[in-house]
């Protein structure tokens, strides 16, 4: 099929279809790859002009934390590229962030009870700084009134309403609302 499609584009025969072939993923190779670097998200470029700004500062904390930011994003590109999907956008980098900012909490708290002060410290920074990129959080108050709000909306009734209230939370509330704690809040306000 490939050989064909060459043929067809650059006007040489079916016989002649090595140049042609490499000639058309060589194109095809160079569109892909600029249309990635062309819509590089607005949050992605923060990150990588913090990076730079702390290699020039030497500031090896902010340094590796943010080194393993960016290795955790290009390996979420990888894995869209080869699922045919979309680089890393700018919500997805959100959820990117969210959990690892969740990985750092647990491990302070692991750290914390096996006395390794020190260690949950360096967690702790680890999360100051990648929290840095995140969207300023909701109070406990403001998330009960954004689940009281979405459930009059919706007029849910019970239980079962509660996947639609979820999926209405999360596309208003993205990156903004902790996402376990409001399906606390749904449930106890449904019953």
């Amino acid at each position: 099929m490939t050989i064909i499609l060459a043929s067809y584009f650059t006007g040489q025969r079916i016989g002649q279809g090595g140049a042609c072939v490499r000639l058309l993923y060589s194109f095809i190779k160079r569109t892909t790859r600029n249309k990635y670097r062309q819509e590089r998200p607005m949050l992605r470029q923060e990150i990588s002009q913090a990076l730079t700004t702390a290699l020039k500062a030497q500031e090896k904390r902010r340094m590796s934390t943010l080194r393993l930011v960016m290795a955790a994003v290009k390996d979420r590109d990888i894995a869209n590229r080869t699922a045919g999907k979309d680089p890393v956008g700018d919500e997805e980098l959100l959820g990117i962030l969210g959990k690892m900012v969740k990985q750092r909490e647990e491990s302070a708290r692991i750290y914390e009870e096996g006395s390794r002060l020190e260690l949950a410290e360096a967690e702790r920074e680890e999360i100051a700084i990648i929290s840095e990129f995140l969207p300023q959080q909701m109070t406990e108050d403001e998330t009960k009134k954004a689940c009281e709000d979405v459930i009059t909306e919706i007029g849910a009734q019970g239980l079962r309403d509660m996947g639609k209230c979820m999926a209405l939370l999360k596309e208003r509330y993205a990156g903004k609302m902790d996402f376990t704690r409001a399906s606390a809040l749904v449930k106890s306000l449904l019953q």
